[in-house]
């Protein structure tokens, strides 16, 4: 009876270390398997990080046009002069910077600024000028907006009108763009806290429908901004507000289309 017992006792432990051993080598051959398909697919679809996705669009090219417009770099003007070019509801006047070449225009809080004279833009054409936000620290300045309105007037302050790109200067890594007709918003992540007392330059190129803004070497937007027969009046729009003593530059204007 003991005999039977030992043995009964003995077949289940057996039973139970061969299905524990199946499973073990069940669980192996199923890793194996694994590793291999993933390596087979890492040949066939090689890994991107994010590193490569922002180098890739920093290389981005623009290519600006080469039949000018328009270009305004303030040197025909001295210090504390009005500039006769640009239009705003605020003060549009020049000065010198220390550290900076050339002459440059303070952006005032609370202003919109345009050109005195509507250009008729062409089908394709682009947009390039300089930003100089100066300040102890990027939060101290509220956002700034620039891109296309629909008219030329200045008569009161507009933030995001038509296309737009916006910069977040008080969350130091944000960058909106955006448009009215067609409704659409993207927001965008970009340092802003490195362009802190050093120029940024920045590109626009328009062609028909589509806009692609450029900020220093990156692209961050390339899409439909425009509906078919919207006007297109360039503009720039202050912070609303700025704090210990910060202000933003802007110089080196040019507007410009292409040859056919």
């Amino acid at each position: 009876m003991l005999h039977a017992k030992l043995s009964n006792r003995s077949v289940f432990l057996l039973l139970m270390f061969a299905s524990l051993y199946s499973q073990a080598q069940l669980g192996t051959l199923w890793q194996k398997a694994k590793e291999k398909t993933e390596k087979a697919v890492n040949k066939v679809m090689p890994k991107k990080n994010s590193t490569q996705a922002v180098e890739a669009e920093a290389s981005a090219p623009f290519i600006p046009g080469n039949m000018p417009l328009f270009s305004e770099d303030f040197s025909g003007y001295t210090a504390g002069a009005t500039v006769s070019t640009i239009k705003s509801n605020g003060l549009a006047a020049v000065t010198g910077l220390k550290g900076h070449s050339g002459k440059w225009m303070p952006i005032e809080d609370k202003a919109v600024y345009k050109l005195t004279k509507a250009i008729p833009y062409p089908e394709h054409f682009t947009v390039t000028f300089d930003l100089l936000a100066t300040g102890d620290q990027i939060k101290d300045i509220a956002p700034l907006s620039f891109g296309f309105a629909s008219d030329n007037s200045t008569k009161e302050y507009t933030s995001n009108s038509g296309a737009y790109v916006e910069l977040q200067y008080y969350d130091a890594n944000m960058v909106n763009t955006g448009s009215k007709n067609p409704e659409k918003f993207a927001n965008n992540t970009f340092d802003l806290e490195p362009y802190l007392n050093t120029v940024m330059h920045i590109n626009l190129e328009v062609n028909g429908q589509r806009m692609i803004v450029y900020l220093g070497n990156r692209k961050i937007a390339d899409g439909i901004f425009f509906a078919p027969s919207a006007g297109k009046n360039f503009y720039i729009s202050a912070p609303w507000q700025y704090s210990n003593g910060a202000k933003v530059f802007l110089s080196n204007i040019k507007i410009a289309g292409f040859n056919q």
